[in-house]
């Protein structure tokens, strides 16, 4: 994918502030601090496009950014981050929940899990979730300069064990400090926004 134009539109509070574009939206899902912001900036090759932090549950309301006047990418609140209340973390999903549920435009569902941990219970809830919504997915195994070149094959069948034992979804290693992956997950979403053509 050539990136002519990649801008921030909205951070949405509620369907109605949802921009009316009708391009194809591919939605970024996983844990607080899994590295969405980062996958953002690394697809678009922008150090700040998207803001990231070291502080996990930074990404509290769904983030629109227009990319190329044809797809969105949309940068979900992050679940599991222990450190809120019960009360924030029921917004947080409630938020993430009405987003996945209503938006007619949602094409695609990146989820993003840490490529040196095994899927937690709620990444297993939220594949089940993609499968049985029945769209189109990809697992972004995130931070992969963490761990050597070598282990990729390990780690990926860890999370492809966890999440997908019937080898159905792309399992890719990421890390936007390394621009590993960048490509694979530009033909992944390319791949499904032509379906859809």
């Amino acid at each position: 994918m050539i990136i002519r134009k990649a801008e921030f539109i909205i951070s949405a509070a509620s369907p109605s502030q949802y921009p009316n574009t009708g391009w194809p939206e591919i939605a970024l899902a996983g844990r607080s601090n899994v590295g969405k912001s980062s996958l953002v900036n690394a697809l678009v090759n922008r150090k700040s496009l998207a803001r990231t932090g070291n502080t996990p549950g930074k990404t509290r309301i769904v983030n629109f950014f227009n990319i190329n006047d044809r797809l969105m990418l949309v940068d979900l609140p992050g679940y599991g981050y222990a450190k809120v209340s019960k009360e924030e973390k029921k917004a947080w999903g409630t938020l993430t929940e009405t987003y996945l549920n209503t938006r007619g435009s949602l094409t695609m569902i990146l989820l993003l899990v840490d490529i040196r941990h095994e899927p937690s219970a709620d990444d297993a809830v939220m594949m089940d979730y993609i499968r049985q919504s029945g769209r189109d997915t990809a697992i972004i195994a995130a931070k992969a300069d963490k761990i050597s070149r070598g282990e990729y094959n390990k780690h990926a069948g860890i999370i492809r064990t966890a999440l997908d034992p019937y080898g159905s979804v792309p399992v890719i290693p990421f890390s936007s400090v390394r621009h590993t992956g960048v490509e694979e997950v530009w033909s992944v979403i390319e791949k499904t926004i032509k379906k859809r053509v």
